[in-house]
């Protein structure tokens, strides 16, 4: 018996009320069962679970005295389960949709070769060399439905993957995920190498007119009887299942219309021919019976491709244009006819059959084309605005962002064609109290978003208005209009732009400082602060309170002597400031660009602080790509104003430390640590933190991994740390003359305060200097915490010193904090880092939350083994991961798990297993963890356990997982491996569905 028949069998006997399953072997004994099985209701296992079956058990490999494996060998019971598969596809009636919903591509390719097989097809020669029509009907339906497969598997391949079938278990268990899709790929890459012949196999066959035979049970047991002239010229040639030609050729066609379809991406010409086939499934199906037996043809699916291919192509069906609504919008979009479209979309909103995202998809479409200069377009665009607004009403949706805008100033024209459209909406005896509640308030929000009040009143005013809303709502917005009016001058003309106003008017000086807060071009600013200086003589920097400068830079900029000049460069300067803030970096590099060539006329100094400005600007544009997803190093250019930066030594220029904290991470980042570590000028890392601390971050991770007496680097970042996270103590004379202690506080001997370095930190992204910090927050942590049974492990821990001078200045809960903030930090940057994920499950661990430090044990492992279909690297679950991942379960009350953990154990811990096992109030399936144990000394212990207890049927769950062959002792190691792994495979993964 097999291990899976065992495994099914264990589990039916658990569950007395669902009958047992056949095996696949007893159809083997009893040739005659396949077809009482197959015609019965609801078989179990299915039809293609037994293609599976019978085609697994015959590839298996075997193996000879000297325990080599060998290719599966060609006997008769290898040939009879592969001629059974062909049964069960038979009695399919090779319906290639099942087929492929139900196998995967390297076991339907295994079938499919075994039809070619023995339906006698020459081996040797290609397909597109055979004369089909000379061939025998059951060959060449053999040859073409190879080759429809093929097709169909080419195009299926190229869209998104789903998720993976279950196949035999023909390759090595250990890699069977892995090896299967290295195998699919493979096959893959013959069929579109073979493509081309493919389609031309087929083509020809559509100039065959007569009909074709299929195999089926009867003939497949003809074969079985007479191999050697079953399949020849004789009564086996027309035995099988007749296939009309027309048939045949509908099928064809429609699986050759998906292969040009799929091609077209490369080669639009092909459309047409994909649209030819497609218009000739169309009229075969039309001609055909319901109940063909191989025309498999998905008519929703046939339906889109011919509406895909006549838009693609620009062909026109007069007849349908005029009887879908579809093909009525693409002859309008086609012809222009902009008017016939509108009216379209007016009808429709009472009709309802167009969906909504066809109707905006059309809008955004006539829109894009506004965008790129056809001016006549706009009113168009209004209008279906419009149209698709009373859609979205009428169906209780959210009103577009575009209808919004076109309210704010909309003309009076588009007013009364609004009114005009809810109007006709609405003119129908059979629509809803609903539809008219939702018209009401759609009136309502309209009246509420004009700002023009008269042509509020033109809304105010309409019938529909008086007919749908209450009086109560009426008089509530006439009101509401009415105090509008009052504080609104009807008659004043639109914010006139700036160059319309005349200097002399005294009251624009408050629209001139609104034009200047909103503007971003350099150019309109500094004309608009000209005309202001006309205007007054005022400090006009001063306008907006959210306009700042660094305070480095104010006393420089205020020292300017002009006024105007002044009020220009803080204002460009507050300016790009903001938009490098909202990360606009367009506008910051005009901005700062504009600024630097005014400076650069008066000011070596102000000149110099907008090249640092600039820098910092692409730097930080540069790191905005790369947090995105754009890895690609910087420019040299870029990289060498960086180094400019930190070898600078002029003297008396306002320097912002932010500038060289982000040179720093952006060197760090680009690992740049050799320049770091010896290039940095010694009075630059002396006078800026970031500096010092990226020097000695760029020499500890240079130094990764050495020697010992290499490691002084890594003590002087250590000794940095450790200060940085210090805390010192105030003390307070009480009136008797006593010193107390009155709190702690944190130290002001670090070079930065602990905020300021995990924001440092925070800008990282660089793997090796992320673990390096990591690396010295555990040690730091471990050291401070003081509880060698529970420590953080992490990577390059051996580097840092193992003890501190002064424990009692270190701040506890500041250290915990910040490594749990660093390891979140860098996860968030890549959650598959394996060693990270081990960390912050230790972290849990420490902290009693063993549900989290669970979730992330698996994670570690699942990230490494290709969720668990590898096996997990012994330095990711060594025994300590294991031995917690023990205690968590534990102290969760899920004994079972610490039984099946147990076994993951170099040595097995027998004594933990057996304790588990005695422990009644388990919170986990108990049980049905059974079939995870390989272990026989624990599966004995089990049975005794229950035996003791009296629990038979848990026993008896017991008896049958120990009684499996493939835990039988005597079995060969390489046996008993592949039953471990498989068993640990399992588990795992049905742990992850626990605690993910």
């Amino acid at each position: 018996m097999s291990a899976e028949a065992a495994d099914r069998e264990a589990v039916s006997g658990s569950r007395p009320c669902t009958p047992p399953q056949t095996s696949w072997f007893e159809f083997l004994l009893d040739p005659s069962l396949l077809e009482q099985h197959l015609q019965g209701p609801g078989p179990d296992p299915s039809p293609v679970q037994l293609i599976i079956q019978f085609l697994e058990q015959a590839s298996k490999p075997s193996v000879n005295e000297q325990n080599q494996v060998q290719p599966p060998v060609d006997n008769r019971r290898n040939r009879t389960l592969k001629l059974m598969a062909l049964k069960v596809a038979a009695h399919l009636t090779w319906d290639l949709n099942v087929l492929e919903k139900g196998l995967t591509i390297p076991v339907l390719n295994m079938l499919l070769n075994e039809l070619l097989c023995v339906s006698r097809v020459p081996p040797g020669v290609k397909h597109v060399d055979l004369d089909l029509s000379t061939l025998p009907p059951t060959t060449a339906m053999a040859v073409l439905i190879y080759n429809r497969w093929a097709i169909r598997t080419i195009v299926l391949s190229s869209f998104p993957e789903k998720q993976t079938k279950p196949g035999p278990h023909q390759l090595n268990m250990m890699n069977l995920v892995q090896q299967e899709k290295e195998l699919t790929e493979n096959i893959l890459s013959v069929l579109r190498e073979q493509a081309t012949d493919s389609i031309m196999v087929l083509e020809g066959a559509l100039n065959i007119k007569k009909d074709f035979y299929i195999h089926t049970l009867r003939t497949l047991d003809l074969l079985a009887a007479d191999p050697s002239t079953a399949n020849g010229e004789t009564e086996c040639s027309t035995a099988g299942l007749r296939i009309s030609a027309d048939q045949l050729h509908c099928q064809v066609h429609y699986d050759l219309g998906g292969i040009y379809f799929q091609q077209g991406c490369s080669d639009p010409s092909v459309y047409e021919k994909a649209r030819e086939h497609f218009r000739m499934t169309r009229e075969l199906l039309m001609k055909l019976d319901s109940s063909a037996s191989l025309c498999c043809v998905d008519e929703k699916r046939l339906a889109g491709y011919w509406n895909a291919c006549k838009t693609l192509t620009g062909a026109s069906d007069p007849n349908e244009s005029q009887h879908t609504p579809y093909g009525q919008i693409s002859g309008f979009m086609r012809n222009h006819n902009y008017g016939a479209l509108i009216e379209a979309f007016i009808r429709d909103n009472v009709t309802l059959s167009l969906p909504n995202s066809f109707r905006h998809s059309i809008q955004l479409e006539l829109l894009h084309k506004l965008q790129q200069g056809d001016r006549a377009l706009e009113e168009v665009c209004h209008k279906l605005c419009v149209c698709n607004a009373v859609r979205d009403a009428l169906e209780g949706g959210v009103l577009s962002v575009s209808f919004h805008q076109l309210l704010l100033k909309p003309s009076k024209n588009i007013i009364s064609f609004l009114l005009e459209v809810c109007t006709r909406s609405l003119d129908n005896e059979h629509k809803s109290e609903t539809s008219k509640g939702k018209m009401a308030l759609f009136i309502k929000t309209v009246c509420n978003r004009l700002e023009d009040v008269s042509v509020a009143f033109m809304v105010s005013s309409h019938k529909l208005f008086m007919e749908l809303l209450q009086d109560k709502e009426k008089k509530i917005l006439m009101e509401q209009m009415r105090k509008s009016s009052a504080t609104v001058n009807l008659s004043a003309k639109p914010l006139p732009s700036f160059y319309d106003i005349p200097a002399s008017a005294s009251v624009n000086i408050s629209q001139l400082e609104q034009q200047l807060i909103l503007s971003l071009d350099p150019r309109n600013i500094r004309q608009i602060l000209i005309e202001l200086h006309g205007m007054a003589e005022r400090p006009f920097w001063r306008v907006n309170s959210k306009w700042e400068v660094p305070v480095d830079y104010v006393n420089v900029i205020l020292a300017i002597k002009d006024n105007l000049t002044r009020d220009l460069v803080y204002i460009l300067m507050a300016k790009g400031l903001h938009c490098i803030s909202i990360k606009d970096f367009v506008h910051a590099r005009q901005l700062f660009t504009a600024c630097l060539e005014l400076v650069t006329e008066f000011s070596p100094k102000l000149r110099q602080v907008m090249l640092n400005e600039l820098l910092l600007m692409e730097v930080r544009a540069h790191e905005a790509g790369a947090a995105e997803g754009n890895m690609e190093r910087p420019p040299p250019d870029l990289v060498s104003r960086v180094r400019g930066y930190l070898e600078m030594r002029i003297h008396d220029l306002p320097l912002r430390q932010i500038v060289g904290e982000e040179c720093v991470v952006f060197m760090l980042n680009w690992r740049e640590n050799e320049y770091l570590t010896l290039q940095v000028p010694q009075s630059l890392v002396n006078s800026n933190p970031y500096i010092k601390l990226g020097q000695l971050i760029a020499s500890t991770c240079k130094e990764l991994p050495g020697p010992k007496e290499s490691r002084r680097t890594a003590k002087e970042l250590w000794e940095v740390v450790v200060q940085i996270c210090s805390v010192s103590s105030q003390h307070k004379r009480s009136s008797d003359g006593r010193v107390s202690l009155l709190k702690q506080r944190e130290s002001s001997l670090g070079i930065l305060p602990r905020s300021k370095f995990m924001t440092f930190m925070k800008k990282l992204r660089e793997p090796l200097v992320l673990t390096t910090l990591i690396s010295l927050f555990v040690r730091l942590h471990n050291i401070v915490r003081d509880d060698i049974v529970n420590e953080v492990t992490a990577e390059h821990i051996s580097i840092w010193p193992s003890s501190l001078a002064n424990l009692q200045s270190v701040d506890v809960e500041a250290v915990v904090v910040t490594l749990k903030e660093l390891v979140n930090y860098a996860l968030s940057l890549n959650p598959n880092n394996q060693l990270w994920l081990c960390t912050q499950a230790d972290i849990y661990f420490v902290t009693n939350q063993y549900s989290a430090a669970m979730h992330y044990y698996l994670q570690a492992g699942t990230v490494c083994s290709d969720y668990f279909t590898k096996p997990v690297p012994p330095d990711v679950y060594t025994d300590q991961v294991l031995k917690r991942m023990i205690k968590c379960c534990s102290l969760l009350n899920c004994h079972t798990q610490v039984a099946v953990l147990c076994q993951f154990l170099r040595e097995v811990d027998y004594m933990t297993a057996f304790k588990a096992l005695q422990e009644q109030n388990s919170h986990d399936s108990m049980d049905s963890f059974y079939d995870y144990i390989w272990d026989v000394t624990i599966l004995e212990y089990l049975t005794y356990i229950h035996h003791k207890r009296g629990e038979s049927d848990k026993r008896q769950v017991a008896i049958k997982a120990i009684g499996q062959t493939e835990l039988n002792s005597s079995n060969p190691e390489e046996v008993l491996q592949l039953a471990a792994q498989k068993r640990k495979k399992k588990f795992l993964q049905a742990l992850v569905k626990l605690y993910f």
